[in-house]
């Protein structure tokens, strides 16, 4: 399946059709991916981050989950919509449940019982899911049991909510242990799945507004939501130069 690549700061942004369908083409065929959902706030981490630039340029998959990164590839005239990472994520743990042999899936994040309580929603919404989850909060002596089951278990399909950057560098060095999955990071998702928070309703999604509903519930994201106008700026005055 096709997919097309552009730059938006010097980070790779792909663009396709059907995300969805590529991945488990891939994963059908045995080819690992580390998949990016990139944003207006990642990019300029990203920028300020060589480390955090270099994993998102590595990444097989880096889709445009903000409307600034759409934005941006809308003025330099390329067709881009954006594609949150949520649905994204959504969209390929409903394309498993269809697989004739159901695909392993591991949830890693969040505070504990969150991702386990994801984990029920899904496998109740969606027969024969398989799905193993484990919290975010993990002593080192924790870590190396995860990493040896995860070496065991195989799962094709991991989703990681520890947040950005964190997620991106964890998923860079771990994705070793199980080369033939697909890695996902997905921010705050396991807490939209578990009911521990809510997603912007739709308008504010259709509007391009779902960072504001973000900021209402969480308020002390309000220093990195400064990244926001910055990127705007940085936006416009690449454009007209």
């Amino acid at each position: 399946m096709e997919r097309s690549q552009f730059s938006v700061l010097g980070l790779p942004v792909h663009i396709s059709d059907d995300y969805t369908g590529w991945l488990m083409e891939r994963l059908q065929q045995g080819l690992g991916s580390h998949v990016v959902t990139l944003n207006a706030e990642m990019a300029m981490q990203g920028e300020q981050n060589p480390a955090l630039a270099e994993v998102i340029r590595k990444a097989e998959l880096v889709i445009p989950d903000g409307s600034g990164v759409v934005l941006y590839l809308r003025l330099r005239g390329k067709s881009a919509r954006r594609y949150p990472g949520i649905e994204l994520a959504e969209s390929l743990l409903e394309a498993a449940g269809k697989l004739p042999n159901s695909a392993s899936i591991f949830f890693f994040g969040g505070s504990p019982g969150v991702a386990g309580a994801a984990a029920e929603t899904w496998q109740q919404k969606v027969k024969g899911l398989s799905i193993v989850s484990e919290h975010g909060y993990l002593s080192p002596d924790e870590q190396k049991d995860l990493h040896q089951s995860l070496k065991q278990m195989q799962p094709k399909l991991i989703f990681v909510g520890l947040g950005v950057p964190r997620q991106e560098f964890w998923i860079a060095e771990h994705r070793h242990l199980c080369p033939d999955a697909i890695w996902v990071g997905v921010g705050g998702s396991f807490d939209i799945w578990a009911g521990t928070k809510d997603r912007a309703p739709a308008w504010f999604c259709d509007n391009h507004l779902e960072w504001l509903y973000r900021l209402y519930q969480e308020p002390w994201r309000w220093r990195r939501m400064l990244a926001l106008p910055q990127f705007a700026l940085k936006a416009l005055g690449d454009f007209r130069g």
